[in-house]
């Protein structure tokens, strides 16, 4: 039987697991498999210019293609500039296939040239990492990857492959199957708890559903609108279920937690029935633990056994995947009969609309409602900060829209790669990255893959000159001093007590054009519109559009820092 190097065996693998885009930094240990690459057609080589934005960028075009995002570093630092990106995708449920590079078996543990222990470093933020460790296990390893990724609770998994394992002769055969003893996961419904929980749905006088980012990864909206429309029952989501059910839907309520709108926080504070469907119940839409909905019967589906009363002691759990399940609700759920609690909830939300004050200048929701106006279909992305809670606040997400960021682990710097990933993966889509002034800087050299990958992606820039969130915070509760938080300030400030501080740097605007993009800078509510006109019909290069924004917005309302979810601060 004929056979073949590893090297060539993985992008054989590659080709019969659909991958078309390959994400990838060369280096010593994978510049062989760089070569084979090299010489086949069909799959699309992306070079970043940093590892944490490749892994970033591969796991976008995942969220927004649903198919596994495969990246290929090197060893050392190649490897763990992934770690970040990959606690990323593990905290969001993102099917990621990582493979890097490592020296010769005979030098692993010597501390040889660019070797680390990448498997052990990221054992807890990885589905499944593993060292090949025999040419014959290659192709089997590689199957089982895959299949790890993307089935039960997708997550990231990285195989470690020696340049010399790479290197040998072995068979050519890639397994057509995947038999794990040990991992079997889950997707059929125990009818009898569904069952069990639909009662209780029905009974019910004051029943919600907790949509979370479970209900996206699962592809689930379509149906999910459906049960909630012939039930009638309200909808709350957490920040990354954000569009499980068209935010335009009346039955919407809003987002819940630490900056969700009154009226949700209301709602799930008074609900005699919360029906959660994959969530975490992480601390950021929980507030204080055994306060959260304390007058209600608590139902849970989630794919994840372990995510289930972690957090939350639930009456009725349900291990199932979310789509599976609501597909199984729809058989059986009818008219719930909620006109009183709907009324409720409307006067809750007449009472507190979610809302900014009006001061007269240019604010963020005058530039995310006019995304919402021109892009009737659109991806969007947002970094981490103020600007991504005012987005998930504001930002009409439909059948036609998606929004995704960081969600678990709230990463600064995914908003730019994360923009070129989901480009790639759709390429007839309009992507639209939120970034702060901050986040923007932390991977800004991608601006150069973007410009030579020819990805018409608009990053918007919200400059408040400050880490507005946690300046927010600073204001709110620490007097007023912004420690750390100006990202003007440096050696003149510290020479002239804090006084003086320079120029913005750097100049947007200029730095886009270095590269090649488009710069534009926004200062006035008048000038909105036209740049996003302008923008649009840049359709080679990506444009940066920089909104100056006061330092003094802040993002309403928040939880009480140790608050229940009533315990809000609203606009002031």
């Amino acid at each position: 039987m004929k056979q073949i190097s590893g090297n060539k065996l993985l992008v054989k693998a590659l080709k019969e697991e659909g991958v078309d885009v390959l994400f990838g930094y060369p280096g010593a240990c994978t510049i062989d498999i760089s070569d084979e690459l090299y010489k086949q057609s069909g799959i699309d080589i992306i070079l970043p210019r940093h590892e944490q934005a490749l892994v970033h960028e591969a796991d976008a075009y995942a969220r927004t293609t649903g198919k596994v995002g495969v990246c290929l570093v090197t060893s050392g630092p190649g490897a763990t500039n992934l770690v970040t990106g990959l606690a990323t995708a593990n905290y969001d449920s993102v099917p990621l296939v990582c493979f890097t590079g490592q020296v010769a078996r005979h030098l692993i543990g010597n501390d040889a040239f660019q070797e680390v222990d990448i498997v052990g470093i990221t054992r807890s933020i990885t589905k499944y990492g593993v060292t090949v460790r025999n040419r014959e296990d290659l192709g089997r390893i590689i199957k089982e990857a895959f299949y790890i990724a993307r089935t039960g609770r997708p997550g990231p998994v990285l195989i470690d492959l020696p340049k010399d394992v790479m290197a040998e002769l072995g068979s050519a055969e890639y397994p057509k199957t995947v038999n794990i003893r040990g991992y079997k996961p889950n997707t059929s419904v125990h009818i009898g708890q569904l069952k069990r929980a639909l009662k209780m749905l029905q009974k019910a006088k004051k029943p919600l559903f907790l949509a979370g980012g479970g209900v996206i990864i699962s592809r689930a909206q379509e149906i999910f609108t459906q049960v909630v429309e012939k039930t009638q029952i309200p909808v709350v989501t957490t920040v990354m279920g954000r569009g499980a059910i068209s935010t335009k839907n009346p039955l919407f309520i809003g987002n819940l937690g630490m900056h969700g709108a009154y009226a949700a926080n209301m709602a799930v504070n008074e609900c005699d029935l919360l029906f959660s469907i994959g969530t975490r119940f992480n601390d950021r839409i929980t507030g204080k633990l055994h306060e959260f909905a304390p007058h209600a019967q608590i139902v849970h589906i989630d794919i994840d056994t372990a995510s289930i009363s972690r957090n939350i002691h639930v009456d009725i759990p349900i291990v199932a995947d979310a789509k599976e399940a609501i597909t199984k609700m729809n058989e059986y759920v009818q008219d719930c009969n909620t006109g009183k609690w709907l009324k409720q909830i409307q006067e809750w939300k007449e009472e507190h609309p979610l809302t900014m004050k009006d001061r007269g200048i240019m604010g963020p929701l005058d530039i995310i409602g006019e995304i919402n106006r021109q892009f009737d279909k659109a991806i969007l992305v947002t970094d981490v900060g103020q600007h991504q809670m005012l987005v998930s606040q504001y930002a009409d997400i439909t059948e036609n829209r998606q929004l995704i960021m960081s969600g678990g682990l709230g990463t600064m710097g995914y908003g730019l790669p994360g923009a070129i990933g989901a480009k790639i993966g759709n390429p007839d889509t309009p992507v639209i990255s939120v970034s702060g002034d901050g986040g923007m800087q932390m991977n800004i050299q991608e601006l150069a893959t973007a410009v030579l990958e020819e990805l018409p992606i608009i990053c918007c820039i919200f400059n408040n000159e400050y880490l507005g969130m946690v300046r927010q915070w600073q204001k709110l509760f620490y007097g007023k001093r912004y420690a750390m938080t100006n990202l003007k300030a440096g050696a003149l400030s510290r020479r002239t007590d804090g006084q003086e501080y320079p120029e913005y740097t750097p100049d947007f605007i200029r730095l886009a054009e270095s590269y090649g993009a488009k710069g534009i800078r926004v200062t006035e509510k008048d000038q909105i519109a036209a740049a996003f006109e302008e923008a649009k019909k840049n359709t080679k290069t990506p444009t940066i559009i920089e909104f100056i924004i006061d330092p003094e917005e802040m993002v309403y309302p928040m939880v009480k820092p140790g608050g229940t979810l009533a315990d809000l601060i609203m606009d002031c």
